[in-house]
């Protein structure tokens, strides 16, 4: 029965941060510096890991097409179809749910147990929405254009490395990539990030609120945190797959 209590608690939160703010001018500039630190500071991240992932995937597509039955334009399709659909939407934002989860909870659970966010409730700060509510609404803003680049440079490093070990020419590559593209897939892949976003900033920010104690329990929510979204995200990720794609 704990979970129904947590889901409870979790949606009583969400009607405190979407309440109406305060000073709209102080959510705005919450907002950009949101934007900032929880996207452009993981551009670094993202990038490396494209790249990287974009070329292990053509080259194992590579190799699983060897029959020479297969055109070996099918590798630069298979690598753009598993790029758009799944690697990017959902295992970016899973490794983006361990470093920006761990670091919303970690930020708001310790303003909870050094008493900060009393000091603001004291003073008549509707404390969940100033502290929430800019990060979900910038995560949600700047991760469908990290996934963007994401796809990008993913397509960039497979196309690179599977030319470097000769698994693939870049005509046929290319050709590939372009061909029976569908746009629908791109947007179906935009509105599982959007979802992902919302579920990394909230859940992390829920277990960050209600923590009790000192700096070891600061670490226990930031770890729920990561696991927590994780699981979530993995759900959601499975139910959009099956009313999108189905």
């Amino acid at each position: 029965m704990k979970i129904f209590y947590h889901i409870g608690r979790y949606f009583i939160l969400l009607s405190r941060v979407f309440s109406k703010p305060e000073k709209s001018i102080i959510y705005r500039n919450r907002f950009f510096e949101e934007v900032n630190s929880l996207g452009i500071g993981s551009l670094g991240i993202v990038a490396i890991i494209s790249v990287f992932m974009g070329a292990v995937i053509t080259i194992q597509a590579a190799f699983g097409f060897e029959s020479p039955w297969i055109p070996l334009y099918a590798v630069g399709l298979a690598t753009r179809d598993s790029i758009v659909l799944e690697f990017s939407p959902a295992i970016v934002s899973l490794i983006l749910a361990g470093k920006v989860g761990s670091s919303i909870a970690g930020e708001i659970g310790t303003m909870r147990v050094t008493e900060q966010i009393d000091a603001m409730e004291i003073m008549g700060v509707n404390s969940a929405a100033y502290l929430i509510l800019p990060k979900i609404l910038a995560f949600m803003f700047i991760l469908p254009f990290l996934i963007i680049i994401s796809m990008f440079l993913a397509m960039i490093g497979g196309l690179v490395f599977g030319v470097l070990t000769g698994a693939v020419t870049p005509h046929q590559f290319l050709y590939g990539i372009q061909y029976d593209f569908r746009p629908y897939n791109v947007f179906y892949a935009l509105v599982k990030v959007v979802v992902f976003a919302f579920i990394i900033t909230s859940v992390s920010s829920y277990h960050g609120y209600y923590t009790k104690g000192g700096a070891l329990e600061v670490g226990r929510s930031s770890t729920k945190a990561v696991v927590y979204s994780s699981i979530v995200l993995l759900f959601f990720d499975l139910l959009l797959t099956q009313l999108l794609l189905a």
